[in-house]
């Protein structure tokens, strides 16, 4: 179980932001952004054995018409019931690292494509597993604004 805490939790990490929108906050007039996951449930799809495909696509928008950097992307993994499995962070510096950009100009939006592969032990995890997402960014006058979403996984 831990093994799959890890791995969804780093499946929606390298997404670096995240299905339809559940909460935003941005300030009248300044950069605000959403995200979202593509499908949200993600479809686990069988490969062999108790391996597993999670294809997906990462939409984060800024919609307030202004440029907006995201400082940090936090994903928190539960099981049913709200027993938190993990929770990992990544900084901007960390996502420029992994080969994104951190930018998202007015009123556009930013897309990433992911197909990671990995080991699921016990395949009745699929429907008692969630995350949470968060993406903290902020404009180009120094504005904060953040976006929350919650996506599920399905076989």
């Amino acid at each position: 179980m831990k093994t799959l805490a890890v791995s969804f939790t780093l499946l929606l990490a390298l997404a670096a932001c995240q299905s339809p929108q559940t909460g935003t906050t941005a300030a009248p007039g300044h950069g605000a952004v959403t995200i979202e996951i593509i499908p949200n449930p993600i479809v686990a799809t069988l490969v062999s054995g108790t391996t597993y495909d999670f294809p997906f696509e990462v939409v984060v928008r800024e919609t307030g018409g202004r440029p907006t950097t995201v400082e940090r992307v936090t994903a928190r993994v539960t099981l049913g019931g709200g027993f938190t499995l993990a929770e990992e962070s990544w900084d901007a510096a960390r996502i420029r690292s992994m080969g994104y950009n951190t930018t998202v100009s007015p009123n556009s939006e930013v897309r990433y494509r992911f197909n990671p592969r990995q080991e699921v032990p016990d395949d009745r995890l699929f429907g008692s597993v969630s995350a949470v997402l968060k993406v903290d960014a902020r404009d180009d006058t120094g504005t904060a604004t953040s976006a929350t979403t919650t996506v599920t996984v399905a076989r």
